[in-house]
């Protein structure tokens, strides 16, 4: 538990930091606070975040935060990784291949196959330290807050573009809980469920929530016709324990299981290498993924007088497994075969994943002008891999592992051993004046046995990462920043054969100001940052060699803008958006020279969202509610060499619904792609992909829905 309670507290050229100085020394910048407010009542919602490892408002913390508070999730019906994204500047998210399978992208910083994230996710304290951890339901969550720049000293390695910190809801006292369902185009339907109480009273409280979908798909396979985007099962377990067994200390025991079973592989051929072409699957394999993951962890807060002691230890055990096609067509469109060697070809993978962490924490009282926090961190993990390719003569997915069809065999063991150290000091030389100060220290060290040679290379990666904030406070609801921060994203291995990739560092400068003005119903942040990222990673496959390859680009330069903004305009009428700009330039890149003055591989230059919340009271306690989404995305930069482009995009969202008294139940008419625009989620050129054609992975359709929850 906290110490005390929250204390108040397209292209551009001029370097950000240069703005530093007027940020600091001119808080006429703050909006006049004497226009008059629309409603008397209404009123910004004040959120509360723990973006620094403290609970503090979000208007006090000195970093660019995407906060989405447990009513501002209801009314905007995020269940979903995508869905949060959406809404967040500055930030995309696609889906590729398998189910798991999701790739972030994070003022520019992204993610890739078979790489450690660009993006810490922190669920409940614990980080997720695997790819496939952050495509998942949002079900039971209490807060979401997405923390911009480098954030390692707080959130752990690989943090280089910024952190995901999710907090589900906590067991309380008082027996409650909820069930809900759905269904929509697809055949989608879904069931919902949580319970929370107490066990003993005051010390032992539990919550358990749940969540079990199924779809028969909306993306249909033309050669074959059939669905291939279908969801077998998706289920999803959480069960939460709160001890509290004296004053000062606090056990929270966590475990959660999901298990799923889908569609896969079931990218278009596109031959005009156009991504503004739309091209329906027609591969002669029906993929499938399916997996499970099983996380469990302790996490203990204990209060001496003077400090606070957090242990928190977690376990995570993964299983990935897919199968299907390898050349994405069929006998019909391609008669000479994959490659044009005469045959079909299929391919898949098994994926197995064991993780172990432990973290130590120190952490001062909030209320004092000396506040500090450090610990320790270690990781291990153990990843296997099995890959093959083979000869489809039959049709069936089960020639997967029948060796003489098999013409591509890796198998692979990396073992990883993950350690840090960290602290963050924040000294208030004045009542409006924070200087803070942190650093972390990554090692990691890593094996590769290739399982079939029987042969085995090491590698070990490290790096110090400082971060330099000041913070000048004019009120109680204004304030500007300026930053200076590093972060470090580990080098690695290839498939066994294939050259390591090496580390990427990015030095991130930044200003930033965030505001509550107009009498309290506009809250305004802004933050301008300028980055220079060394070793930047990207993906490609090596047709020739058969393999998946991570290489770097020598010198990337990123700098952008990012604008969040809340505004009540009057009681029960809210309108909240944002605006990103990534503006990225390869500076240089020995191994493709001539993608110099290129944009980085998935750049999206430009982003803007705006969503209108309207509530009313229609009598006897019963309440309407409606919520409009509009996304804009610029055109998206697939590859280095900045040939294929997606085209710019505008999505729109609908949600209508009704609540009863004291919001006891719900029910809610549910629209998403309403222009129903049909685009590529992930798109590989020919140049990358390996094959001599372009591969496309559609996005879901327009989709509508019917919700209903009711709580007890």
């Amino acid at each position: 538990m906290p110490h005390a309670q929250c204390a108040p507290r397209h292209r551009f050229h001029r370097h950000p930091l240069s703005l530093a100085a007027a940020l600091m020394l001119a808080p006429t910048w703050t909006l006049a606070q004497t226009t008059p407010t629309p409603d008397a009542e209404a009123k910004v919602e004040s959120v509360v975040i723990s973006a620094q490892r403290r609970l503090e408002r979000l208007q006090d913390v000195p970093v660019a935060v995407k906060a989405f508070s447990a009513r501002q999730i209801e009314a905007a019906g995020i269940s979903s990784t995508q869905d949060f994204i959406n809404l967040t500047p500055n930030m995309s998210f696609d889906t590729s291949f398998t189910y798991g399978n999701s790739f972030v992208a994070l003022r520019g910083v992204t993610q890739i196959n078979n790489a450690d994230s660009p993006v810490a996710v922190v669920v409940d304290g614990v980080p997720q330290n695997n790819q496939k951890q952050l495509k998942m339901n949002l079900f039971d969550i209490e807060r979401i807050e997405v923390l911009k720049g480098p954030q390692g000293a707080l959130y752990g390695r690989n943090a280089i573009g910024g952190a995901i910190n999710i907090e589900t809801r906590r067991p309380g006292e008082k027996t409650e809980g909820f069930v809900g369902a759905g269904f929509g185009e697809g055949g989608s339907r879904e069931v919902s469920g949580g319970v929370s109480g107490t066990l003993v009273d005051k010390t032992v409280l539990f919550r358990v929530a749940g969540l079990s979908k199924r779809s028969d798909g909306q993306i249909t396979n033309s050669f074959l016709q059939q669905k291939v985007d279908g969801i077998d099962h998706d289920n999803s377990l959480r069960a939460k324990l709160l001890i509290l067994p004296s004053d000062g200390l606090q056990i929270d025991l966590r475990a959660s299981s999901t298990d799923f079973s889908a569609g896969a592989t079931y990218d278009s051929v596109i031959r005009k290498g156009n991504p503004s072409v739309d091209v329906s699957p027609r591969g002669s394999l029906l993929g499938y993924t399916d997996g499970h993951t099983d996380d469990a962890s302790i996490k203990v807060d204990f209060d001496f007088a003077a400090v606070r002691l957090t242990s928190i230890t977690g376990y995570t055990k993964l299983t990935e497994r897919y199968r299907g096609d390898l050349d994405f067509s069929n006998p019909l469109d391609m008669p000479g075969g994959f490659l044009g060697f005469g045959f079909q070809a299929g391919q898949g993978q098994n994926l197995g994943v064991r993780m172990l962490s432990q973290e130590l924490r120190l952490t001062s009282p909030d209320n004092q002008p000396l506040r500090w926090i450090g610990g320790l961190y270690f990781l291990d993990t153990k990843r296997d891999l099995t890959t093959h390719a083979f000869i489809d003569s039959n049709g069936s997915l089960a020639q997967w592992d029948d060796m003489p069809k098999v013409i591509v065999n890796n198998a692979e063991g990396n073992h990883n051993k993950a350690s840090a150290l960290f602290g963050q000091v924040d000294v208030d030389f004045a009542k409006s004046t924070t200087l803070s100060a942190a650093l972390r220290y990554d090692r990691d060290q890593r094996q590769q046995t290739d399982l079939n040679a029987h042969s085995s290379r090491e590698a070990s990666f490290s790096k110090w990462q400082p971060k330099l904030t000041l913070t000048e406070k004019y009120s109680r609801d204004t304030l500007a920043y300026a930053t200076v921060s590093t972060g470090f994203r580990s080098g690695g291995f290839n498939a066994p054969g294939i050259a390591d990739f090496k580390p990427e560092t990015l030095t991130n400068y930044e200003v930033g100001y965030k505001t509550v003005a107009l009498n309290g119903t506009l809250m305004l942040n802004t933050a301008l940052f300028a980055s220079r990222s060394k070793g930047f990673l990207y993906f490609l496959v090596d047709a020739a060699k058969g393999a998946q390859i991570i290489t770097n680009i020598d010198r990337v330069n990123l700098r952008g803008l990012d604008i969040d903004f809340r505004w009540q305009l009057a009681k029960g009428l809210t309108l909240d958006g944002g605006l990103g700009i990534t503006d990225s330039n390869i500076k240089a890149n020995a191994a493709e020279p001539a993608t110099v003055g290129h944009r980085t591989p998935k750049n999206v230059p430009f982003k803007t969202n705006l969503g209108l919340q309207y509530s009313v009271g229609l009598g006897g306690g019963i309440s309407g509610s409606l919520r409009i989404d509009w996304e804009h995305r610029d055109k998206k930069y697939w590859h280095p060499d900045n040939v294929a482009v997606s085209p710019a995009l505008d999505l729109l969202g609908l949600r209508v619904g009704i609540q009863g008294p004291q919001d006891r139940w719900s029910v809610s008419l549910v629209g998403r792609n309403l222009g129903n625009k049909q685009y590529y989620a992930d798109y590989n050129s020919g140049n990358y992909s390996g094959l001599p054609y372009d591969l496309g992975w559609k996005a879901q359709p327009r989709w509508l829905g019917l919700e209903g929850k009711y709580r007890f």
